[in-house]
């Protein structure tokens, strides 16, 4: 071996032996998941998001670049993480903190307009038919929905018409004011993309009026009714620090699976309260809307409102 080595010193220049007997080394280092940011100062738009790293992926550092270059081409086969914010859940302080309006100034900024984008991204990518920005860590005043037939399509044709849902196109509205066009309301099973996995009753108006900016600084106004005024409403709510468990209707939240199953007893009295503060209805609402409840049937028709099991997360 030792007349081998000396050999090898003799017709080979001592750098490139050093090269061909030299192991390369790498090192490891773990990256660390990032949380979304919370930012508690007044304008959010002066502190950007930390570009997030692949949370748990050990990513290998080597000091030979033509192993990295000659792995090029199987490294171009793996999926790329797409780069959008995630979800913030229930449980996370910024989801019960009023957001803030949005300023003119702000509106044509790019940091505003790639929030939009995001939102959108991360409401179809959900999917979902709302959005609010503190629900991507952003208190700002903004919402996104849209509710689009092939999405609609996947919910029972029962279901779709009980809570009258008709497709819209995108809208994105900036600091929105909500008002509501009647007393009428309506009584639905509803999810929401922070809430992962669960469902409750909340009671919502049929009929309401929002005004607001679009992405352009424009002013704009829907009204809305059914089940996109339920979406409006939900994502208004957001914007407000609440959530749609701060509204429930007692003894109705439940995960998706238990949809499906009576409602619980006691219920029947919820339901003279809020048919006897509907100033238009009559006695023999009342007596229907008890009997359906003293049956525990899910679906519960009143004029004043109406139980469905909802397949639709709104936002």
């Amino acid at each position: 071996m030792e007349c081998i080595q000396r050999l090898s010193h003799r017709l080979l220049p001592s750098t490139v032996t050093g090269i061909c007997f030299k192991t390369i080394t790498t090192r490891s280092i773990r990256v660390s998941p990032l949380a979304h940011t919370r930012n508690p100062l007044r304008n959010p738009l002066n502190n950007p998001r930390p570009v997030q790293l692949i949370p748990g992926i050990r990513h290998q550092e080597s000091y030979s670049s033509s192993s990295a270059a000659r792995a090029g081409w199987f490294l171009g086969l793996k999926d790329k993480k797409t780069d959008i914010p995630d979800i913030v859940k229930a449980g996370d302080p910024i989801l019960h903190e009023p957001a803030r309006e949005v300023t003119v100034e702000e509106i044509g900024s790019d940091r505003v307009q790639k929030i939009i984008d995001d939102m959108v991204k991360v409401m179809r990518k959900a999917p979902g038919a709302g959005l609010a920005a503190p629900q991507i860590g952003i208190p700002l005043k903004i919402v996104v929905l849209e509710d689009t037939k092939e999405y609609i399509g996947y919910a029972p044709k029962e279901e779709i018409k009980e809570h009258d849902r008709r497709p819209f196109d995108l809208l994105v509205i900036i600091n929105p004011q909500l008002r509501k066009k009647s007393n009428k309301s309506a009584l639905f099973f509803e999810g929401c993309l922070s809430v992962d996995g669960f469902r409750a009753v909340v009671e919502r108006h049929l009929e309401i009026e929002v005004t607001g900016l679009d992405r352009n600084g424009q002013p704009i106004k829907v009204d809305a009714s059914g089940w996109q005024a339920r979406i409006l409403q939900h994502e208004c709510d957001h914007l407000d620090g609440t959530l749609y468990v701060d509204k429930m209707v007692p003894r109705t939240f439940r995960t998706i699976e238990n949809l499906d199953l009576p409602l619980a007893t006691g219920c029947s009295k919820l339901a003279l309260d809020i048919v006897q503060d509907v100033a238009w209805t009559t006695s023999a609402m009342l007596l229907k809307a008890i009997d359906r409840f003293n049956d525990l049937v899910v679906s519960v028709y009143v004029t004043a409102g109406n139980i469905l099991p909802s397949t639709c997360l709104i936002g």
